[in-house]
């Protein structure tokens, strides 16, 4: 498919959304978004101060105390998301388009994948009924014992660069029906979409300051969100050394956090698995996104039995893969993210060759002029890598696959556990008795069995260890942003409890 040449001369700039509406920050300032697949500046954006972040803060901070957001019925409230959810599906191919030139992901992937997850998320949370009814406690004494759910108040919200539209979803859904306020501050790498996304929010027409998203390439900017007094609540999604940062930002406050961090996910493939559908499967897990996700199954443990024949298919369907501009619909595999990113992950491989692990195959930026400004690399498999090895135990975040021998489930789940990481893994196994007692060993927050990537708005997502803490969808990530309050009422006879008589 012929890919046109975008018109550079028709550069957008995109402004934050603060309080009443979409407006340019203080010092009119803007930084350029480079399409990587071309190299090309495609869009500018807002570069907030730190005093726009304050804006942002007492915006949202007068919503939630005014109650103009939060003493409203949660059906009224998820009116407004399913609104929300309707526009996100009218601009689906404009929003598409800008997700594919900020991000470089395949343009089938932001068409199929992340715009309707994120206008889904928005319609879920808003038609949710009783998941924060109050709830009667069957105390065996003469009370009535209710506990309620109610909002915590300004939630900080902070992503990274490799899924905007989805976090947004994902954060801002169940935040706001739950009765929050929101500041949201996106990836500098990647805001263009979310910035359009702020745009349709105030088209919603949201109470003012309910919904405020400022970008910005200012780390300080993000700094004032996390200590702010006024801010209850930070939910993050970025990398684990980060969200170290953001515990030590917060002490202060002793603000409740919600991290989902990195990951260093096991593929276990046992010899008895369908074949076919885990090498696809296994391709899935390590180049969609091209291996820039959080979950990405970068450890592909492998029964001995499989070994060779797995591996040697496995290696001849990634070389078939077409890479390419991440707008063709034709591509399978686009660039990553930055220059700089890509330099990171030439790094790890250059490591993982001077540990010994076997090249099989990538690991180069591919030849060809179409190539040359794009942040292309090859996707990367090494085989003969062992778990002590740094590309088996640091997060890459790229399309890096170590391919390590198991002898049998035991070690394969000794090896799966031999991480800092717990955030997700895989089975392949046509013995789903195996696999169900596999799963109940192994240390993540999120098994997949037979499948890769299932993430549903009625089921929770999060990590172990290091990978972080609290929920990411379902009632449990509903519940992230409340707190309960207990009330308990007398009721004895009389009116006078044992208490009352203490003294």
């Amino acid at each position: 498919m012929k890919i046109e040449p975008m018109d550079t001369t028709a550069i957008r700039q995109y402004d934050v959304l603060i309080d009443d509406g979409i407006k340019p920050v203080k010092s009119r300032g803007y930084f350029d978004s480079i399409n990587p697949s071309t190299g090309e500046t495609f869009a500018q954006v807002a570069n907030a101060n730190v005093e726009d972040m304050r804006s942002a803060i007492r915006a949202a901070r007068a919503a939630f105390d005014s109650g103009r957001w939060s003493k409203l019925p949660i059906t009224e409230r998820g009116k407004y998301l399913v609104k929300i959810a309707r526009l996100i599906r009218a601009n689906a191919k404009e929003l598409a388009e800008l997700e594919t030139w900020d991000t470089g992901k395949t343009t089938k992937q932001t068409t199929f994948i992340d715009v309707p997850t994120c206008a889904d998320t928005f319609e879920y949370f808003g038609k949710i009924a009783n998941e924060l009814d109050k709830r009667i406690n069957p105390v065996q004494t003469t009370v009535k014992s209710i506990t309620e759910h109610e909002p915590i108040g300004v939630v900080g919200c902070i992503i990274p660069w490799n899924y905007p539209l989805i976090m947004a979803g994902w954060k801002m859904a169940p935040a706001l029906v739950a009765g929050n306020t929101v500041v949201f501050k996106p990836s500098s790498t990647a805001s263009v979409s979310v910035l359009r996304l702020a745009q349709i929010i105030e088209e919603a027409h949201l109470p003012s300051g309910v919904v405020n998203i400022v970008s910005s390439k200012d780390h300080d900017v993000a700094d004032e969100l996390i200590r702010s007094k006024d801010v209850n609540m930070v939910s993050f999604t970025g990398g684990t050394k980060t969200g170290q940062h953001i515990i030590q930002l917060s002490a202060d406050t002793t603000k409740k956090l919600s991290l989902e961090l990195g990951g260093k996910s096991p593929n276990i493939v046992f010899a008895d698995c369908n074949f076919d559908a885990a090498i696809g499967g296994t391709m899935s897990a390590i180049f969609m996104n091209q291996g820039q996700m959080c979950t990405a199954g970068s450890r592909l443990l492998l029964e001995e039995r499989i070994y060779e024949r797995f591996l040697t298919a496995l290696v001849e369907k990634t070389k078939e893969l077409k890479i390419g501009n991440a707008s063709d619909y034709e591509t399978q595999f686009g660039p990553l993210v930055s220059i700089q990113h890509r330099e990171s992950v030439l790094e790890y491989i250059k490591k993982g060759i001077q540990e010994g692990a076997k090249l099989e195959c990538g690991g180069k930026i591919p030849i060809g002029g179409q190539f040359k400004k794009g942040a292309y690399l090859e996707p990367t498999i090494f085989s003969n890598a062992n778990n002590r090895m740094t590309i088996a135990q640091e997060e890459i975040f790229g399309p890096v696959l170590s391919v390590i021998k198991f002898s049998d489930e035991d070690e394969a789940i000794q090896i799966a556990n031999d991480s800092i990481y717990g955030l997700a893994s895989m089975i392949w196994t046509k013995d789903l008795k195996k696999a169900e007692e596999a799963a109940k060993k192994i240390q993540s927050g999120v098994v997949w069995i037979n499948t890769y990537g299932g993430f549903y708005n009625e089921a929770s997502f999060g990590g172990y260890k290091q990978s972080g803490y609290g929920r990411e969808l379902g009632v449990e990530g509903l519940l992230e942003y409340t707190q309960s309050k207990h009330i308990c009422t007398d009721k004895t006879p009389g009116g006078r409890p044992l208490v009352s008589a203490w003294f």
